[in-house]
């Protein structure tokens, strides 16, 4: 190997075309199922999703979230159900943003935004309390001073894509199975990940394979 064989790559792509983003000016574009920011939905109406039931602060593993439920005022009622969301807390201290709280609400409550880059210089800002995450009266996330928030950011949110394919089955892609959301409405499902090949069978089809195994059981208890 000659001295300059070690540089032909370099060489290479030296006149080539650049892929560096001019960061912060312009950013790549998040994947669909990227988790950032939490946010406390709201019905349509107005409504909070949030129960109060903490099932989102017993799934955590970093044990970030705090929840403290309250009954529902008679005259003026915060949520739907008997109870809402009194108190809630993220530690961001702490958050790993494993999305497992968005999964374990019954709700739709709580999803993951896109945003990403939020930086504190206090302690005490890294505790994001309810009156921070629950989104305003347009729906969209209430945005604070040390945040850098970017069109799209809060538009496809973590339980964009929850239903879309429970357990990981394919025939539930392209299904909604969530509320609507204040300012946003009942949200588009993703766009299905396998083929129509590739698909499971819808109900009350019977599938090629299950047809051969049905055929080779027949066979084998006609041996008998």
């Amino acid at each position: 190997m000659g001295y300059l064989d070690g540089f032909r790559v370099t060489l290479k792509h030296l006149w080539g075309d650049r892929v560096t983003n001019m960061y912060p000016d312009e950013k790549r574009p998040k994947p669909d199922r990227f988790h950032g920011r939490h946010v406390l939905n709201r019905y349509e109406d107005g409504m909070e999703k949030c129960i109060g039931c903490e099932l989102c602060a017993g799934v955590c593993p970093a044990r970030c979230i705090y929840v403290r439920g309250a009954d529902n005022p008679p005259d003026a009622p915060v949520s739907p159900g008997e109870r809402y969301g009194f108190v809630y807390e993220i530690n961001y201290l702490r958050c790993i943003h494993c999305d497992l709280c968005v999964e374990a609400c019954p709700t739709e409550a709580i999803t993951e935004s896109k945003l990403f880059e939020f930086s504190f210089t206090d302690r005490q800002d890294a505790i994001y309390t309810k009156a921070e995450l629950v989104v305003g009266d347009d729906g969209h996330p209430q945005k604070l001073p040390w945040e850098d928030w970017r069109p799209g950011d809060e538009e496809h949110t973590s339980a964009w894509v929850r239903a879309t394919a429970p357990n990981g089955a394919a025939t539930y892609e392209g299904r909604v199975g969530w509320s609507g959301e204040l300012g946003f409405g009942v949200r588009a499902p993703e766009k299905g990940q396998t083929a129509e090949s590739d698909r499971a069978p819808a109900a009350g089809s019977t599938s090629t394979t299950s047809k051969k195994k049905k055929a080779a059981r027949a066979a084998e208890s006609g041996k008998h």
